[in-house]
């Protein structure tokens, strides 16, 4: 037995060591091929000395395109290559390399193919059933550029003995070593390691909507994060141009994925929480259940157009002035009237110019005297533009409005009753009223939550932009602001004062609404978006296709049916290919049949997907704990000392700040926790972050640990309509081990 293991050992060194002369090669190249894009730089930057328009334009495309390329070859460098494919001699004599990038040598032949070239995608579709004249899958892992083992799979024997190739087999298969290595706070490519299902998701087509469900563990967000990074590949021009948006749950999420596409040396997207996806605001803070329930409603689609309608708080409701013979009148009634007009003719920024001529449209019919109606209605016109009081109050009857202010209307609760009567209850209201009582008049992302991320992009688009003058919009005859083509140029100078709220230039937003910047959007625990978010992340795709990740058992929100019904209006129009992916890969076979049982116990209709590896560990329930403290500390600091990777301690929302300030008082987790990271592998966390983390349990979504603890399941349970839900995603975190102490 020991020779055996012996010569078992001596072929795996001897495999190794001839991959990494072959790896040392493409690493060379990289060095080669990264000298080249360097110098391929300088050289743009000297063609813009030329002194003419054609040396800077040329600068710019050689410079751009070298540096993008120095960014896809620096993100290459970890685990650059990390497949083998041998096929049969009579489809190709030669070995297939696969790896994060595409290179080729000084004589152009290929020295190693992109994992999302066509030539790749056998690779990962090849199988025993299928080999598709594959007779030997090899994955190489690797430190940097060191190759450190080889996993291989024997695809067709009969093909071997048939052809006699010396392709020796060795160790026992790339995904199931991937699926015992330790878990850092971050996610990492599975590129090595995609199985059939998975990637049929990942090259589906481009265009449409690409769904992909299934349950807890199977890969869906990194199998997501896979086809961005493939759809790059394939039509680089479109989404780069257009641009990928991915959306996430959580800060915490975006962070956790964050690495994921540049290893794959993608670099063009943008990685946005739930409150971030609009532009300029970064919101992290939840409001309760209760609230968010109210403020993620579709209702409050008609809430927010009605506020957007709203007369300006303090706005002057009458203007008088004396022309010629006449007394002329602007009362609250005819204003009204006006307001009526103008906001049926359009978003009421977009009304900015116009107004003025409305105004001067209702006083003019008021002109009766000969003297005023002998000097006709240009003469009037330029009158009027040149009082100052009739300016003032242009300007502060119908003043630009920003989303931010318009949202701070509603923490009055008399413009909230106005606003929400027939669409919110009493007592809806009065959460809403409490949850802004606090917010300035112009709130930014600090001041907001999440859930109000959603209402601020509604108001943005029923607002709409403020019109934007150029150079050439000093005269109505060119702008047709008015009708019959007067002169503005004064009134807009006025008015370009008046902008400014509460003393703070005016600045036109860096995105405007009605673009539609996006070329792909995915959505990641899409079961989870509320209809209004639906909405926000809907407007930057109308035009894109979509990939949408989820599993509706671990959904959050509370009435299904109406995310449902808003998700389909977002994706309205487009082609649905929908992928089920059923293999689960993250938890233990322990661990998933505790929460499988859960689920069934407390009856989520849960899709119950496959677990494939064992520990032999079993969850352990620690019941009745006379003292929480204790029995949370012991528990943490047991799991913190028998896994290499990360432990979370999930807790419901209000616990949070209790449980934080237990762990800080704890010395001697710091020091357990330090010591076993050595004892295993000093780089499994990276540098400066805490292995042990406390989260509440929606801040777990989409993430993974090695060891969770669960502090009080019931709180959890109790503190949402959704709280079942939530507790299932909880106990699906852990990889090997998992401990709950009520």
């Amino acid at each position: 037995m020991k020779g055996m293991r012996a010569l078992t050992e001596d072929l795996a060194a001897q495999e190794t060591a001839r991959e990494q002369a072959y790896v040392d090669k493409v690493y060379a190249q990289l060095a080669l091929s990264s000298a080249a894009a360097q110098a391929l730089a300088k050289e743009g930057h000297d063609r813009g000395r030329l002194g003419h328009e054609g040396g800077l334009v040329e600068r710019d495309a050689m410079v751009y395109q070298a540096a993008r390329r120095i960014a896809q070859l620096d993100a290459a460098h970890e685990g650059l290559v990390f497949g083998r494919l041998d096929l049969h001699p009579g489809l190709d004599p030669e070995p297939r390399y696969i790896g994060r990038i595409g290179l080729r040598d000084a004589e152009r032949d290929s020295l190693l193919i992109d994992w999302r070239a066509p030539a790749a995608a056998v690779f990962y579709q090849a199988t025993a059933a299928t080999p598709q004249q594959v007779i030997r899958r090899r994955v190489l892992r690797s430190e940097g550029p060191k190759v450190v083992g080889v996993e291989d799979e024997l695809l067709d024997a009969e093909a071997l003995e048939e052809t006699g190739a010396d392709l020796p087999i060795v160790g026992e298969g790339a995904l199931m070593a991937q699926l015992s290595r330790a878990r850092d706070r971050t996610m990492h490519s599975i590129v090595a390691t995609i199985q059939a299902e998975q990637d049929q998701a990942i090259r589906a087509p481009g265009k449409g909507v690409v769904a992909i469900s299934g349950g807890p563990g199977v890969g869906k967000t990194v199998v997501a994060l896979h086809r961005a990074a493939y759809l790059l590949y394939t039509d680089r021009r479109r989404y780069e141009t257009g641009g990928v948006l991915i959306v996430g749950p959580s800060g915490v999420f975006m962070r956790y994925i964050e690495r994921v596409l540049p290893s794959l040396g993608e670099t063009a997207v943008a990685l946005r929480s739930l409150g971030e996806v609009v532009d300029g605001v970064r919101a992290t803070r939840h409001d309760d259940p209760s609230v968010a329930d109210v403020k993620g409603a579709a209702r409050m689609a008609e809430v927010v157009r009605r506020v957007a309608r709203q007369q300006a708080p303090g706005s002057p409701t009458e203007f008088r002035t004396f022309y010629r013979d006449d007394v002329l009148v602007l009362d609250r009634g005819l204003l009204g009237r006006i307001r009526r007009q103008l906001m049926s003719q359009g978003r009421r920024n977009r009304q900015l110019p116009r107004v003025p001529g409305a105004l001067l449209d209702a006083l003019w019919r008021q002109v009766r005297g000969e003297r005023g109606r002998e000097r006709g209605r240009d003469s009037f016109n330029e009158d009027l533009l040149g009082d100052q009081r009739f300016l003032d109050f242009v300007t502060a009857w119908w003043p630009p409005l920003d989303a931010p202010t318009v949202l701070a209307w509603l923490r009055e609760p008399e413009v909230l009753a106005r606003v929400a009567e027939g669409v919110l209850s009493a007592e809806e209201q009065r959460v809403l009223t409490k949850s802004w009582a606090d917010l300035p008049d112009h709130p930014v992302g600090k001041d907001l939550t999440v859930q109000d991320v959603p209402l601020l992009d509604e108001l943005r688009y029923a607002l709409g932009d403020v019109p934007e003058r150029t150079d050439d919009e000093a005269s109505l005859s060119d702008t047709a602001l008015l009708d019959g083509g007067h002169d503005m140029a004064e009134l807009m100078t006025a008015a370009d004062r008046e902008y400014a709220p509460s003393g703070r230039a005016w600045a036109p937003p860096t995105h405007k609404i009605d673009d539609d910047p996006f070329a792909h959007v995915l959505v990641d625990e899409a079961q989870d978006l509320t209809p209004m978010q639906w909405r926000m992340v809907g407007r930057r795709g109308r035009t894109a296709s979509w990939t949408i990740v989820g599993d509706p058992a671990q959904s959050s929100w509370p009435v299904p049916e109406e995310s449902a019904a808003a998700r389909a209006e977002a994706i309205e129009g487009k082609a649905l290919h929908e992928f089920h992916l059923s293999t689960n890969y993250r938890n233990s076979s322990e661990i998933y049949a505790h929460a499988a049982a859960y689920a069934e116990r407390v009856g989520l209709d849960a899709d119950l997907p496959t677990a494939v590896r064992s520990t032999g560990v079993e969850p352990r329930v620690v019941e009745d704990a006379p003292d929480l403290e204790a029995a949370v500390r012991e528990a943490v600091v047991d799991l913190a000392g028998r896994v290499a990777g990360t432990v979370g301690v999930v807790v419901a929302a209000a616990r949070r700040s209790q449980v934080n300030g237990w762990l800080a008082s704890w010395p001697e987790l710091a020091d357990d926790a330090k010591g076993a990271r050595a004892a295993v592998d000093s780089s499994v966390t990276p540098s400066g972050e805490d292995r042990v983390v406390v989260l509440t349990g929606l801040d777990t979504k989409g993430l993974e640990f090695d060891g969770i603890v669960v502090v009080r399941p019931q709180e959890i349970e109790d503190e949402s309509q959704t709280g079942r839900a939530t507790l299932y995603v909880v106990l699906t975190r852990a990889t090997q081990l998992l401990t709950t102490v009520s």
